[in-house]
């Protein structure tokens, strides 16, 4: 009997990372950028290739138009859960807790995709584990700070929308590692930009005002955002020097990193996410216990190993 496999996704790559899988279904994203369509190009050349191995499963992939639509997810997660169409069921959270009670009772198999679900129901959390990545991505960037010739190194961080899990993980990460390796996060400094490049800019200007003497490191909830970030500070001699970290590292942030337009990015094998998160719902709907955290990797994204992984990234595509 062929398997039907249902993935709500969340938006941005994460939406896409499971594209055309099984079938040629493409998941809605709210970012046109062509880095995120390469990734979507990529990650469909990994599904294909499970799908080909795996011809008695398929992929049906969903998402909201944007990382705020939480209606939006909550109906879809609704309208699926009842339908009866579905074997099993893949889900990225942008409300963790309202997918918590959505979910409540569900028997069939259900697996969270980068960012945890707090419910029994939930069998596996495939992820990279927001918090630890953007814990490494935050003590890298100290060092290279140090390196940059900063003395007094503190950091303010650009983030998504406030309250958001998987924003908020992230957030948490980057204080916890800049501030193990020495450095200061400015946590009442925040900006919340609802993980959108425009707002960024915005974010940018106003901590440019407020700290005209310069800030070393400035973090942001993905690579859009810390791209933004510093090309609005591209020019202002206070910031030539600010460590500006980004987080997803997709072929966009490569790019930039390359081109000097960033300076680092804490990378999430958002292929190897989509990856994993079909073949563990397959094993749950074949009988097998599966472990409560799936870890599908993380690097930080220098210029020492950018072109590197971009040579990955497109010999997806080849």
């Amino acid at each position: 009997m062929k398997r039907r496999i249902l993935a709500l996704m969340m938006g941005a790559v994460l939406a896409i990372s499971m594209t055309a899988c099984g079938g040629g279904d493409s998941a809605e994203s709210s970012s046109e950028s062509a880095g995120e369509e390469a990734t979507a190009d990529a990650s469909a050349e990994r599904c294909d290739a499970y799908a080909a191995e795996n011809p008695g499963v398929s992929i049906d992939v969903k998402g909201p138009t944007s990382e705020t639509a939480f209606d939006e997810q909550q109906n879809m997660i609704e309208t699926d859960l009842n339908s009866g169409a579905y074997d099993a069921f893949i889900i990225s959270p942008l409300q963790a807790d309202t997918v918590t009670t959505l979910i409540s009772g569900e028997e069939k198999p259900i697996i969270a995709l980068d960012t945890d679900i707090d419910a029994p129901e939930v069998l596996t959390f495939v992820g990279t584990g927001n918090e630890n990545a953007a814990a490494m991505g935050g003590e890298a960037a100290v060092e290279a700070a140090k390196e940059a010739g900063w003395e007094e190194i503190n950091a303010i961080c650009i983030t998504g929308v406030q309250g958001e899990t998987t924003a908020t993980a992230r957030l948490n990460g980057f204080q916890k590692g800049i501030e193990e390796a020495g450095g200061t996060f400015l946590a009442d400094e925040t900006q919340y930009a609802d993980a959108v490049a425009d707002k960024a800019v915005t974010s940018m200007e106003a901590i440019m005002q407020n700290h005209p003497e310069g800030v070393a490191i400035i973090c942001a909830n993905n690579d859009d955002m810390a791209i933004a970030a510093a090309r609005a500070a591209a020019g202002n001699a206070a910031y030539e020097n600010t460590i500006f970290l980004g987080f997803n590292g997709d072929k966009t942030a490569c790019e930039a990193i390359l081109a000097d337009e960033l300076d680092m990015s804490v990378a999430q094998e958002a292929y190897n996410m989509g990856y994993l998160s079909v073949q563990e719902a397959v094993k749950a709907l074949e009988g097998e216990e599966l472990e409560e955290f799936t870890d599908s990797g993380c690097d930080v994204v220098t210029s020492e190993n950018a072109q590197e992984r971009l040579d990955t990234l497109n010999s997806y595509l080849e």
